[in-house]
């Protein structure tokens, strides 16, 4: 039995040896297109577009029953109209109103880390009094500056960090459950709404039994995201991240604004428009849909092929992940997932080897073309059915793969058929046509046909070179790269063209390019042509040109540094590095014109120092200076990237403020230069303590001239230095 095993083993090996020389061209192909296909992808050049078809996929997936467990309360512009920001005295009438319908959830995306307004006392009452309430934070790990503290008077249970994931291009394709941040663990706002709901359906999040470090919730285990899932390359998987299978819910009325969600705005609830049967036992969540407050997102259905990306409020995007989490674990619906990297590379293995087996096989035109049609309608349709069941297969890389085997083995084919309709009279051709030297040999590499041009150019007679080789008449090593790239010709049976050196019979070195090819005979014998060109010259006047080039680009390199050092200190204060006064002047216009064609407002800040001049007095000119630089800094820290502070000269700054949305913006921007700016100051060991006054004027409501504003701006400094210092004033 082991002697019939063995032969059975020994008959599988040779098979799978005839196999794979009959396939070999189709093997090498299709293994070199993958691996190319796989290394563009691996370094991230496909990203982009892997990302948008499965933008495309979303928006062609058929539209889903609107979920019914949720309502949102929109904070919309004719809410802002009454009061801005809303006072704390209306958002908290407005969660008593949501609560006496009894919902199972209210989910407040609203950041309330300060009083705001009247009625402070009341929404502190009411967070007590609601333990099915969410509140919101920014989480901002090592820059606690830029994170937003919750509610301080709301228990930490009832909090969910806002944080969003963003793609490269500024998409949200994922979903952060969980973050660690100083040992503790953090929930994210959708996740604590929806654990809200599903506690009284008796499910509770544990760990997965098919792998510890998965969530499971109900029917749904949430697999971790991976930084290369998918067609991410090297992302960043830090927290509990998900691949976001965001719900697709139909619209049947109006009231649902488009998103598949019951909406309903904030007013309504306030005035008890809204139906009671609206929120009973949802999962209610508050937040804002007013298009000034800029707080809208780019989702998978924000993209589209013909017309502009239309981008969703920020809290319908939170309604898609609770939507997600919840129908996953209730109704089992589908979660985004992956194939591990060797189901991928398998997968685009196999449509590069079908691309080169059927054009290898199928050599007529029409049907080759109707066939690989076919091939590409399928591969589309397969990845899509895949999708609309919860999987992310490739298939932009199976695309590409496909196409190139395609292309490669086509280009094969038509070579070959150009070669054979050549080759019945190719050699009498060659030499009777062809003004360049030109040689044949046999397979022991003689010279068996040699042209006139190619004797005269080496410098010997055609009777002395017929039957001899290289060795006979080249240097050694010369005679030795020759032998070497006949021999890979002969090998590889395919055309070669090498540059190579080349010494005539007179002792004089010539550069040439030889190329060389395959010729076989009605008895299959083989034989080596070869096409030289002399290129001494082109090579000369190649390096020539290149030193030229090397000197023209090292002068331009040399005139351009000089001139961005020129306008920079053009434009900059030699002594803080911020903008000087041309700077600002130029930049003021370019904002007016900016603010003007967007119809928006703009604040300008002028501001002087209190107690500079004792400072440079009493401490010298060295420390005033260093102090300038200091209070440059915390200026730039103040503002937004979009902003500009500059300095005018002395202890006098400036700063514009771009789109801002009221006068009161400017005000707050202005108590926090303030408070910024009176910050203690360490100098040598001196601790310093300066003041400032600001003016500000706000435009087109003081001025729609620069030169206006700035005065204005000037005129408001000096009320409040005469109003005691250390304040601002309003032109």
């Amino acid at each position: 039995m082991s002697q019939r095993l063995g032969k059975d083993i020994e008959w599988l090996i040779v098979g799978l040896k005839q196999f794979l020389n009959r396939r070999r061209r189709e093997l090498i192909t299709t293994s070199s297109v993958m691996v190319l296909v796989l290394f563009i992808r691996s370094v991230g050049l496909l990203q982009s577009l892997e990302l948008e078809t499965l933008d495309q996929f979303f928006n062609l997936r058929p539209y889903e029953s609107p979920d019914e467990r949720i309502t949102i309360v929109a904070i919309d512009e004719e809410s802002l109209r009454q009061a801005y920001p809303i006072p704390d005295g209306i958002i908290a009438k407005l969660l008593q109103k949501l609560q006496a319908n009894q919902p199972r959830a209210i989910g407040l995306d609203v950041y309330r880390n300060l009083p705001t307004g009247i009625g402070y006392q009341s929404l502190v009452n009411a967070y007590k009094s609601m333990p099915n309430l969410v509140g919101v934070e920014l989480l901002v790990p090592n820059n606690q500056n830029a994170s937003v503290p919750p509610p301080p008077k709301l228990n930490p249970q009832q909090v969910g960090f806002s944080n969003l994931l963003y793609d490269p291009d500024g998409t949200v394709r994922r979903s952060l459950l969980y973050l660690h941040i100083d040992d503790q663990l953090h929930e994210s706002f959708a996740l604590k709404l929806a654990l809200l709901y599903l506690k009284s359906e008796g499910i509770r999040p544990q760990q997965a039994a098919s792998n510890p470090e998965y969530l499971q919730l109900g029917k749904a285990v949430f697999p971790r995201f991976q930084g290369n899932d998918g067609a991410y390359v090297q992302a960043d998987a830090k927290g509990y991240q998900i691949l976001s299978n965001f719900p697709k819910p139909g619209c049947h009325d109006a009231s649902k604004n488009n998103c598949g969600y019951r909406l309903v705005s904030m007013m309504d609830v306030l005035n008890d428009r809204v139906q009671s049967h609206w929120i009973q036992n949802r999962i209610v969540l508050i937040g804002s849909t007013a298009s000034s407050l800029q707080e809208n997102v780019f989702t998978p259905y924000s993209s589209r092929v013909m017309t502009a990306a239309k981008p969703v409020a920020g809290i319908v995007l939170q309604a898609y992940f609770v939507d997600q989490l919840i129908s996953a674990a209730l109704d089992g619906r589908p979660l985004l997932k992956v194939w591990s990297d060797f189901g991928e590379c398998l997968w685009i293995f196999v449509w590069s080897y079908i691309g080169c087996a059927a054009t290898w096989y199928i050599r007529k035109p029409i049907l080759s073309l109707l066939t690989v049609l076919f091939c590409c309608l399928l591969l589309i349709i397969s990845t899509y059915l895949a999708f609309l069941f919860g999987w992310w297969i490739p298939l932009i890389p199976a695309l590409l793969t496909f196409g190139g085997s395609v292309i490669w083995i086509t280009y094969q084919l038509a070579y070959m058929q150009e070669k054979l309709k050549r080759s019945k009279e190719f050699l009498q051709q060659v030499i009777d046509t062809i003004a360049d030297p030109v040689f044949v040999k046999n397979e022991q590499l003689h010279w068996i046909v040699l042209n006139e041009a190619y004797c005269q150019f080496i410098g010997y007679p055609n009777t002395l070179l017929i039957d001899k080789s290289d060795v006979d008449f080249f240097p050694q090593h010369e005679a030795e790269v020759f032998r070497q790239q006949d021999e890979l010709v002969f090998l590889t049976q395919r055309p070669q063209e090498n540059e190579e050196e080349f010494t005539d019979a007179y002792g004089k070195t010539h550069l040439i390019a030889t190329k060389r090819s395959l010729y076989k005979d009605a008895a299959g014998n083989y034989f080596l042509v070869g096409v030289i060109r002399d290129i001494t010259q082109r090579k000369l006047m190649e390096e020539e040109l290149k030193r030229i080039a090397a000197d023209l680009f090292r002068s331009n390199k040399e005139l351009k540094l000089k001139e961005d050092r020129l306008r920079y200190l053009a434009y900059h204060d030699a002594l803080t590095g911020l903008p000087n006064r041309k700077f600002f002047a130029e930049q003021l216009q370019e904002s007016i014109n900016w603010a003007h064609n967007h119809n928006l407002l703009l604040g300008l800040l002028f501001i002087d120092l209190d107690g500079f001049k004792q400072v440079n007095d009493t401490l010298g000119h060295e420390i005033g200076d260093r102090l300038l630089v200091i209070i440059g800094q915390r200026l730039n820290n103040c503002l937004r990237t979009s902003d500009t502070v500059a300095r005018l000269g002395g202890d006098e700054f400036t700063v514009i403020l771009n789109q801002i949305p009221n006068t009161q913006v400017a005000a707050k921007v202005a108590e926090k230069i303030l408070a910024s700016i009176t910050e203690p100051i360490i100098l040598d060991g001196y601790t310093t303590r300066v003041s400032a006054s600001i003016g500000i004027s706000i435009y087109p409501l003081n001025s729609q001239d620069a030169d206006t504003l700035l005065k204005q701006a000037d005129a408001a400094m000096y009320r409040a230095k005469h109003l005691g210092k250390n304040c601002y004033e309003l032109a």
